[in-house]
């Protein structure tokens, strides 16, 4: 099968140096299945995707497959086309892409799909459906940018002007959400956006249309991705009208030089470092047989400006050992120690450490008395995941007026935080809604009471889950029972559970980790009622309860990338990178037996 797999590599190469897609081998890699996954981007020379790849080549060494950069020379949708034959011809199990445009690829990745190819958008989706996706929330983004351009001028006296926009083309989904999301900064205002431009993500094309615009008149220009923003950057620098205020997308050395040097005003830096090693673990997954649900994750941006020192300060180690206190909800259980092992791992990579300082047990005094720790000892940041929004802010509060950083992993307090890395817990909970709505309907049962296990009333996070779980029940024949509060405690919420089973509950939600082992336990000790139990988080108690029939699903979070994501968040915090308070959905994936 080894030799099988090499020659029809082979072959691919020779097909792609005739169809212009470029094929880079990744270093040799050592474990694993070997299996081979295709990375196919829009181009192989833009900075973004030749640091997307690099993610991808962490994560395949890593994992032990191998991932092959086989992205054409530039954007093309036939040559991207070509690509995607060119994979399945080769044999990959999966196809990591970033689509052109939402249309003109769908076809090659529905064939690929009925071959039994797996597929896995970073970036950019199709109109095909995927196993996940890893991308920015662009319209979120392009709002912020607009924000970030409008406070400038504004702050400079400029209360109206025009405002030229350069984008890649009409088609490249995630560059229009930027645009739209751009165009809605200013509504209501007196500025006036003009017709959009289309450069073809080409520098020296867009620096021409920026030019053009510069003979207009503008007061700001944005560039919709690299090759754009690069084009504004160079267009205002040539003509030395440093009071145009250009902003853009995407982080280069070309975009901070100019960023640095004032001829742009700050840039949306994208992560795509994490969407090409996010998507090589999704793809793992769905090769290994397991259900990702078609997860979206927004994967964030950071907006990089020349504000508080140089817009590239931020580099692979922080400048000094920053440290940083850890505080979550408790110490004990699986979710808060696999988001430590993230934060440690992290800090490493990045010269800092981190000190996991939780309480032995979810209570709000004991969480405040950790923050006050953290500020005596002198600690220059504090990730923390807040028992519920009010409790700690007062003490979070006096943290910030000592100059200490806050970012929030999992769950925020009502205190404004450098950055928040959680998953969307209300969709999260709509989707294990809809997992036991369709299972339950899959047996014939459309009516019937349901019982829900929360932590408490104030835990924000488990609160949205609720939420959206009765979300899903909206106009159905389900009565949702109400909800009990077992503090997370498996031994409360497993009596809890019995409970609702002497009601003759046909399902039960867990809304975390002590709840959903819980009801999995009882379900168990309860196994001929034939109960639905879906929950919330990852441990091997709860995949044991999957696996042996009395949990249906979990819906698995991230919390080492909630870790890892707040760690690299304080020390750019520190370094003087505004982070503009952004929000950053570490999403979920759904595990079933």
């Amino acid at each position: 099968m080894k030799k099988l797999t090499a020659i029809l590599c082979a072959a691919c190469l020779m097909l792609t140096a005739m169809t212009g897609c470029t094929k880079q081998n990744n270093p040799s890699q050592s474990g694993g299945s070997g299996d081979m996954i295709a990375l196919i981007t829009m181009d192989s020379i833009d900075q973004h995707w030749i640091t997307l790849n690099e993610g991808a080549q962490k994560a395949a060494a890593e994992l032990g497959v191998n991932v092959q950069f086989m992205s054409p020379n530039t954007k093309d949708d036939a040559q991207q086309i070509e690509c995607v034959n060119n994979a399945v011809s080769a044999g990959a199990k999966a196809i990591i892409v970033a689509a052109n445009g939402p249309d003109a690829i769908s076809s090659a990745l529905k064939e690929a799909k009925d071959k039994g190819v797996k597929i896995v958008y970073v970036d950019s989706p199709a109109n095909v459906d995927a196993e996940a996706t890893f991308s920015t929330d662009n319209k979120a983004a392009g709002k912020t940018a607009g924000e970030e351009m409008k406070k400038a001028l504004e702050g400079s006296g400029t209360t109206s002007g025009k405002i030229g926009i350069i984008n890649v083309n009409a088609a490249t989904d995630s560059c229009v959400a930027r645009e739209e999301g751009f165009r809605s900064a200013f509504e209501g205002s007196g500025f006036e956006l003009l017709e959009t431009q289309y450069g073809e993500g080409d520098a020296a094309k867009s620096q021409s249309i920026a030019e053009n615009y510069i003979t207009q008149g503008v007061v700001g220009i944005f560039g919709c991705n690299e090759g754009s923003t690069t084009g504004a950057g160079n267009a205002i620098k040539a003509t030395g009208k440093a009071d145009i205020v250009g902003v853009g997308f995407d982080k280069s050395d070309a975009i901070l030089g100019l960023i640095d040097d004032g001829y742009l005003l700050a840039t949306m830096a994208q992560n795509p470092d994490v969407m090409g090693y996010e998507g090589v673990k999704a793809a793992v997954k769905a090769i290994n047989g397991e259900s990702l649900g078609g997860a979206v994750t927004d994967t964030g941006v950071s907006v990089l400006t020349k504000e508080g020192g140089s817009a590239s300060s931020t580099g692979t180690t922080a400048s000094q050992e920053w440290k940083i206190a850890l505080i979550t909800m408790d110490s004990i259980d699986q979710h808060w120690v696999t988001l430590n092992e993230g934060a440690q791992a992290k800090a490493k990579e990045l010269g800092v450490s981190v000190t996991f300082m939780s309480p032995n047990t979810k209570d709000d005094a004991q969480q405040i008395e950790c923050v006050n720790n953290a500020v005596a000892g002198g600690y220059n940041a504090i990730m923390v995941a807040a028992n519920g929004p009010d409790a700690i802010s007062a003490a979070l509060k006096e943290a910030q007026a000592k100059g200490v950083k806050i970012v929030y992993v999992d769950s925020p307090a009502n205190v404004d935080a450098e950055a928040t890395f959680s998953t969307d817990n209300k969709a999260a909970g709509k989707t294990a809604g809809e997992e036991m709505r369709k299972a339950l309907e899959g047996n014939g049962t459309t009516s019937g009471k349901i019982g829900i296990i929360n932590v408490n009333a104030a835990t924000d996070s488990c609160v949205a889950r609720e939420e959206g779980f009765r979300s899903a029940f909206e106009g159905s024949g389900f009565e949702l029972l109400e909800t009990q509060y077992g503090e997370g405690d498996a031994a409360k919420s497993q009596s809890i559970a019995e409970n609702y089973i002497t009601q003759g509950v046909v399902g039960i939600f867990g809304c975390n980790e002590g709840s959903t082992t819980g009801a999995g336990n009882a379900i168990k000790a309860n196994s001929s009622t034939g109960i639905i139990g879906v929950g919330f988080d990852k441990s091997d108690a709860i995949l044991g309860l999957i696996g042996d029939g009395y949990l249906l699903a979990t819906m698995a979070q991230n919390p080492d990338v909630m870790g890892a994501k707040g760690v690299e968040a304080c020390v750019q915090a520190l370094e003087g990178t505004s982070l503009g308070g952004a929000v950053t959905d570490t999403g979920v994936s759904v595990l079933t037996k």
